[in-house]
């Protein structure tokens, strides 16, 4: 699914996979390096593991995160490397989904999104 971040350079999308095991949304450091984010705005320091092993990475907090047809500001995403070939620039997380009540309708291909 695209979804719009707004950083000190403007507005741009990124293609997230929403995935409700991932405790914090993830985006890739080239989606956030185009909107003017680098890991000196970073708050700490994070790692994840992977099956290729531990990756290196840190959060940070964008300005605004919109996905699902709701914009949540001041928002925090981890910000790890994905494989090349993901075909992704990141995960939807939990953080961002807690705050609303969904439900997933895969075999109408649907999420119905509601403000908790």
């Amino acid at each position: 699914m695209w979804v719009e971040l707004r950083g000190p350079l403007g507005v741009g999308k990124a293609n997230l996979a929403l995935d409700t095991a991932c405790a914090e949304t993830l985006v890739i450091p080239e989606a956030l390096e185009a909107l003017g984010y680098s890991a000196r705005e970073g708050d700490s320091l994070t790692a994840v593991t992977t099956a290729l092993g531990r990756e290196p990475g840190y959060r940070l907090r964008v300005s605004s995160f919109k996905a699902l047809g709701h914009t949540l500001a001041d928002f925090r995403v981890n910000v790890h490397d994905l494989p090349e070939d993901s075909g992704i620039d990141g995960l939807l997380g939990l953080n961002f989904l807690r705050t609303f009540n969904y439900e997933i309708r895969s075999k109408e291909g649907r999420i119905l999104v509601s403000p908790a």
